[in-house]
């Protein structure tokens, strides 16, 4: 409900509170067009395009003939607000960026609705229930908005996923908003951006981009997005398009929230800013060793098989990796399939156990009789999609080469059989690069299954609607960068590059197309060690950055040039050296006064 008046607690209008995610909208768009993953291609003609494409939260009256739907919105809802992350909606009329209130008709006259890039406040109080007030930058209170069935949780929660939200120092209830998203949104529209010319027109000026797209979804996706030519850039980007920048005060807040002991010197001149970084001091020298050999791997176990010193054995997996002949066991630990401590007896259960269950699961697509198919829309595609990916996964790896061959029949199998697994994701493009070379390793249909679940727990954001873990790696990556080389994130963020979607692939499928297929191995086994810290690959696209950015910023590349460069640089990696210096910018971090 909205009180129009907070003094007067009878004035209550029953409504709906709902965030409109209308930045994802147009991405995932993009996205069904690109990757094509089991939900067919959208009709360009009903598209209804968005001059401000950032999220706008809104409250409508109830219709007085439903009360229980939002106005010209047949969506689902929980308690008493929607996420919405529809591919279209209703042509709004939105004040002029200010955030001021809307004022539709008689019946919703109280409606309004504002860019959450405008939020400055949300003040959270509790009187029998719970209700929320929201308060703009340039001072406007709106009506509060209460929660008499519960919901305000939750809607917050929500919230999160497109701002950052901290509690107020001086009063509990008050929540500070940061707009970080805002920015990493019009990074995106660089690619894509309908302020001029609407989507619907470029896609029907740039016809042959879209029947591309439709050809060839998987290529396109993992190759061409990280491949933009003069001809797709400037399709999908206003040269007009004026550069803003983000405000001084902004960044201080930002930065000096994520960053402890970050300095910022805010200037009077336009565009300046002088940011005082720690001193991270010398980079230390690193020295890898060998691949761990099947007789040092031995020495690990005790007479039941359980592995003792687990913590060192890990330290010499990242600092050599594994001999091929030890992989086939040790992936199994490493991805969690094995617990550490088990036996010999335990392992040889666990497996026979999860032989029932694997197949179990593979018999219920195998069942699926021709008719039932028919009526079975999702799993249809989902084959339909996971048959062509498969006949175009690592072609050229003996594993997988040549007609008929029974590799590949298990990749489609295994694929297959995850959908069952986790009918929700089901299947996306990029998922068979990365069973491949599990399935290589393991040379088993069980064990390759399960191993690749374990993967998958840690991949699954990256392949769900919301690209969730894409968007916060993006941030983290431009963050950390940032913290190491402010003069080349400056260069970056110049050319319209400052949140590095150029490495959005590395990040997508973990190197696997940019490193030989051997390398690839080496530096997933590094990785699963989960040393020396977590998210070591965002370190891994750091050091990458670092040995290219003198030729970058000498050749004064600009954004097509960036992401041509990025991606040329694929199979020309030297594993070897770039795990070197991720680990030194890791232990340079780490030796910094203040740790971060």
């Amino acid at each position: 409900h909205s009180s129009p008046d907070e003094s007067e607690d009878q004035d209550l209008i029953s409504g709906f509170l709902r965030i409109v995610d209308k930045f994802f909208c147009a991405l995932y768009w993009y996205f069904i067009i690109l990757n094509s993953s089991g939900l067919g291609y959208p009709d360009f003609g009903s598209f209804d395009c968005v001059k401000d494409s950032s999220s706008v939260v809104e409250w409508a009256q109830s219709s007085e003939d439903n009360p229980h739907r939002p106005i010209d919105h047949q969506l689902s809802y929980e308690t008493e607000w929607d996420m919405i992350n529809a591919v279209s909606f209703r042509r709004k009329v939105h004040s002029h960026g200010d955030g001021g209130s809307n004022h539709a008709n008689d019946r919703n006259k109280w409606a309004f609705s504002f860019n959450v890039c405008d939020l400055r406040s949300i003040t959270v109080k509790c009187e029998g229930w719970s209700y929320i007030t929201f308060r703009l930058k340039d001072g406007t209170a709106l009506p509060a908005i209460h929660f008499h069935q519960g919901g305000s949780t939750a809607f917050l929660d929500s919230l999160r996923k497109l701002v950052q939200i901290n509690e107020s120092p001086d009063d509990e209830s008050v929540l500070i908003v940061s707009t970080y998203s805002r920015a990493f949104s019009q990074s995106f529209e660089n690619l894509l951006d309908d302020t001029n010319y609407g989507f619907v027109q470029v896609c029907d000026l740039q016809g042959g981009i879209i029947l591309k797209f439709k050809k060839d979804p998987y290529t396109t996706t993992l190759g061409g997005f990280s491949k933009v030519t003069n001809y797709l850039f400037d399709a999908f980007r206003v040269p007009e398009l004026e550069y803003h920048q983000r405000p001084a005060e902004e960044v201080a807040d930002l930065l000096g929230e994520i960053i402890p002991g970050l300095e910022i010197n805010q200037q009077e001149e336009p565009g300046f800013e002088v940011i005082t970084r720690l001193d991270l001091g010398p980079r230390p020298e690193v020295q890898r060793r060998g691949p761990v050999a099947m007789e040092e791997w031995a020495k690990y176990q005790d007479s039941e098989g359980r592995i003792t010193n687990v913590p060192h054995l890990k330290d010499v997996i990242f600092k050599g990796g594994l001999c091929h002949a030890v992989r086939r066991e040790a992936w199994k630990f490493l991805l969690g399939y094995f617990p550490w401590n088990s036996t010999h007896e335990e392992r040889k259960l666990l497996q026979k156990r999860k032989t029932d269950e694997y197949f179990r699961m593979k018999l219920q697509w195998k069942s699926v009789s021709e008719d039932q198919e028919k009526r079975n829309s999702r799993l249809r595609d989902y084959r339909s999609l996971i048959e062509k990916d498969v006949n175009r996964t690592d072609r050229n790896n003996k594993f997988y080469e040549g007609l008929d061959n029974p590799g590949l029949i298990l990749l489609h199998d295994i694929l297959m059989t995850y959908c069952m697994f986790d009918f929700d994701l089901g299947y996306v493009q990029g998922m068979s690069d990365l069973l491949s070379p599990i399935l290589f390793v393991m040379e088993n249909e069980v064990d390759a299954f399960w191993c690749f679940v374990s993967f998958m727990d840690e991949m699954h954001e990256n392949f769900e609607e919301q690209m969730q873990g894409m968007k916060t790696q993006l941030i983290q990556l431009s963050t950390l960068l940032r913290l190491l080389d402010l003069a080349f994130w400056n260069y970056l963020e110049a050319q319209d590059s400052g949140y590095l979607y150029f490495c959005f692939r590395w990040l997508l499928i973990r190197f696997k197309r940019e490193l030989h297929f051997q390398d690839v191995l080496r530096f997933w086994e590094v990785m699963w060690t989960r040393l020396p810290c977590q998210n070591f690959h965002l370190l891994v696209c750091c050091a990458i950055l670092d040995s290219e950015k003198q030729k970058i910023m000498d050749r004064k590349y600009g954004f097509n040039e960036i992401l041509k460069h990025i991606n040329e640089l694929s199979m020309k990696l030297d594993i070897e050296e770039i795990l070197i210096k991720s680990e030194a910018i890791c232990m340079q971090i780490k030796n910094c006064k203040v740790y971060l």
